[in-house]
């Protein structure tokens, strides 16, 4: 069959086919076989059909990385289901109107939520079946998951268009208003695995992905879920991401592949030496998600001896949409080459394609785009240009055809006319010996629009002054790029993601906006 026609239930059951008795899952209590995690993703969704869910009814997922989120996504799938996963550090407020907004019917948690699953109860009013996974005392009106895992009814076989049908809503955080729901479509997914496994180069049956990033996250999603149980690798799950509790997982499970955030990254660098012999098992780290600074990427590799291959792609691209070749040349800074079956251009704000080297916005055209936002058509006109997606990432592509992405548009600072780019900023700051972590954000300015300002976390017991920190910056920045303010605190705030979180960063300049140095 061509891709066009297949879904995701049809390339999973394929690769338990294929795959049946090699490992698919390694779960903290259990190693599933693929043969094992089919037959219990057909239980869910033997149950689900039971219970009365059809095609095309939306049921929530709210569950930390594990064999129990896979197999409920999966079941979900398999029932014609469109599954919304649930973001584990929004309020319950936010979820609730998640679900309200998807219209979902159904919702599937982890006990150890049972606290914001109750408040989102109360407000969801659109739920009909509540299921709670794992042991412990049910609350009123939720039902034992383990229904569903032992359900032995007949397995649905849903008829789905992959063109049209949903496999999944995943919402975006925005910075300003509500998150907008990406509608992905089994079409969508099914080309971006293939263009991942590809642009990966995964070796099905002997790769093992370390899934340390949130599974209802795009990234962690498609690297760590979606391909690897569709195309015979395995996953490690692992519920919070602790660099200690990572060293016994390296050492029995010796994964093979580590997707990850920049943050976390330079979190492990900070890991003893006697503990580098236990990456061994490592064939490549890859990172993606947020602009991963070079000096990170250039302490890791000297450290572990592991090359990091940097990538991107936005959640309504499914998303993976490039990444530096696997095994070749890796320029840093650069974000590399489109992945199979997708192109990428840098388009000025009329839609025209910039030269080589010059700065525009980052868009694309694949198979793996996007239907649409979720009941916003407006919004899903307003971000594209003709059948090219925007990216909202200011980039750049070199002779060489590697791209670049210099800053998200709406981070763009213009200092008395001058674009200032946050992140050339942060590459200065990264290379200060005595930081080690930073952001910059622009901040009003009555006189010059804007200014840049710096946020910084420096090494134990180190206080950096800031005329220091400016005399620094003067030595590789335009005097416009200069920081007016820098801001030394503890640890810088970031999402469930480990991405840095410049909205929360600038809220609190608001409430310190006088703190100069």
């Amino acid at each position: 069959m061509h891709k066009d026609d297949l879904t995701l239930i049809d390339l999973a059951r394929n690769a338990a086919e294929t795959f049946a008795d090699n490992p698919a899952i390694f779960d903290t209590d259990k190693t599933w076989s693929f043969a094992e995690v089919n037959a219990a993703s057909d239980r869910v969704a033997a149950g689900l059909a039971a219970d009365g869910f059809q095609c095309g009814d939306r049921i929530g997922l709210y569950c930390a990385n594990s064999a129990a989120y896979a197999i409920s996504y999966f079941g979900i799938l398999k029932a014609g289901c469109t599954v919304i996963p649930l973001h584990l550090l929004y309020h319950p407020n936010e979820l609730a109107w998640i679900l309200n907004d998807g219209g979902a019917t159904g919702l599937i948690y982890l006990g150890m939520f049972d606290e914001p699953a109750s408040a989102i109860r109360q407000q969801a009013t659109c739920l009909n079946k509540v299921y709670r996974l794992g042991a412990g005392d049910l609350p009123e009106g939720v039902e034992n998951a383990t229904k569903l895992l032992g359900a032995t009814g007949e397995v649905p076989s849903p008829v789905l268009n992959p063109n049209e049908s949903l496999a999944c809503i995943l919402y975006t955080s925005g910075t300003t208003g509500r998150p907008k729901g990406a509608m992905l479509t089994h079409r969508n997914l099914v080309y971006n695995t293939f263009s991942t496994r590809e642009g990966m180069k995964l070796l099905p049956g002997e790769d093992r992905i370390l899934v340390i990033l949130p599974m209802f996250h795009a990234f962690a999603s498609m690297v760590g879920l979606l391909t690897p149980l569709c195309h015979g690798c395995a996953l490690v799950p692992v519920g919070k991401f602790d660099p200690q509790g990572l060293l016994k997982i390296l050492e029995t499970h010796k994964p093979t592949i580590l997707p990850a955030v920049p943050s976390m990254f330079n979190a492990l660098l900070r890991m003893p030496d006697e503990a580098v012999p236990l990456f061994k098992s490592l064939r490549f780290c890859i990172s993606g998600g947020a602009a991963m600074p070079m000096e990170v990427m250039r302490k890791f590799t000297e450290k572990f001896g592991i090359v990091i291959y940097e990538g991107d792609g936005p959640t309504e691209c499914s998303p993976v949409t490039c990444v530096n070749p696997i095994g070749g040349e890796t320029r840093i800074g650069s974000v590399g080459f489109p992945v199979p079956d997708v192109e990428m251009k840098i388009l000025n704000e009329a839609g025209e394609e910039m030269p080589t080297g010059e700065i525009g916005e980052i868009c694309v055209r694949a198979p793996s785009v996007m239907k649409g936002y979720w009941k916003q058509p407006e919004e899903t006109a307003a971000s594209f240009f003709g059948d090219w997606f925007r990216t909202g990432d200011l980039g750049q592509v070199d002779a060489d055809g590697y791209f670049y992405i210099v800053d998200r548009k709406k981070d763009m600072v213009i200092v008395n006319g001058m674009n200032v780019y946050p992140r050339v900023v942060e590459e200065v700051l990264y290379t200060h010996p005595q930081i080690v972590e930073c952001a910059v954000i622009g901040v009003p300015h009555k006189s010059h629009g804007e200014i840049p300002e710096a946020w910084f976390v420096a090494e134990e017991g180190v206080t950096l002054e800031a005329a220091d920190l400016r005399k620094f910056c003067l030595e590789h920045l335009g005097k416009h790029e200069i920081p007016r303010r820098f801001h030394q605190i503890d640890a810088l705030p970031k999402n469930a993601n480990g991405k840095i979180n410049k909205r929360e960063i600038r809220k609190q300049g608001e409430e310190e906006r006088g703190i100069t140095g």
